[in-house]
């Protein structure tokens, strides 16, 4: 069973928010709510670099340990979802996740947040596939449809990559090799103080 899982590459990134736009459209999110975001790092800086960010359905997932009433649970292919029939909406879980995503829809009156929301990976909810009920809780279930999530089939320059962790490592690897960079793309060099990746340049360093 493919275990699905989101990987951005920063590379390619252009901060042109088309994941974002194509999430609350796709799944009608709730006001006051990015299930997606694109985050830049040292904006306006040279070498800056953007990423888009979202739950990243983690294998040993934060959210799922904190929650008091168990609302969330993860599928067979490996999406963390979690039930709003269920949720008390204490907030447990988006203290809990270093991705922010879970989120309150809006601040309402007082004392009154909501349920909370989060990214599906457009896999609905615990409702019948393609129901009215699941859509209108969770947003379209494109996975049952055969499909990938709609932030990363509309990105244009294929910076967000969705689907078969197997397969999204692979892809990203080759991209990775292509460049001729090593190390340092998954930051050692910050890590660990190294001063030199001592990765030889492939096809002469071109991106």
């Amino acid at each position: 069973m493919a275990r699905m899982k989101f990987v951005c590459d920063s590379e390619r990134c252009i901060e042109c928010n088309g994941c974002v736009t194509a999430c609350k459209n796709e799944n009608e999110v709730p006001w006051g709510v990015n299930r997606r975001r694109v985050v830049t790092l040292n904006d306006g800086v040279p070498g800056e670099k953007s990423i888009s960010v979202a739950c990243m359905h983690c294998s040993d997932a934060p959210c799922m340990a904190v929650c008091p009433v168990q609302c969330f649970y993860r599928t067979d292919e490996g999406v963390v979802l979690h039930d709003k029939d269920v949720c008390i909406g204490c907030g447990y879980c988006s203290y809990a996740c270093p991705f922010g995503a879970p989120q309150f829809p809006s601040q309402g009156t007082f004392g009154a947040r909501g349920k909370m929301d989060k990214c599906t990976f457009c896999a609905g909810g615990p409702e019948a596939n393609g129901s009215e009920a699941e859509f209108e809780k969770y947003g379209r279930n494109r996975l049952a449809e055969g499909k990938l999530p709609a932030c990363a089939e509309m990105c244009s320059t294929k910076a967000l990559l969705a689907g078969d962790g197997d397969v999204v490592a692979d892809i990203f690897r080759t991209r990775v090799v292509a460049r001729g960079k090593g190390a340092e793309v998954w930051g050692w060099g910050t890590a660990y103080g190294s001063q030199q990746a001592g990765i030889a340049p492939v096809n002469g360093g071109s991106k």
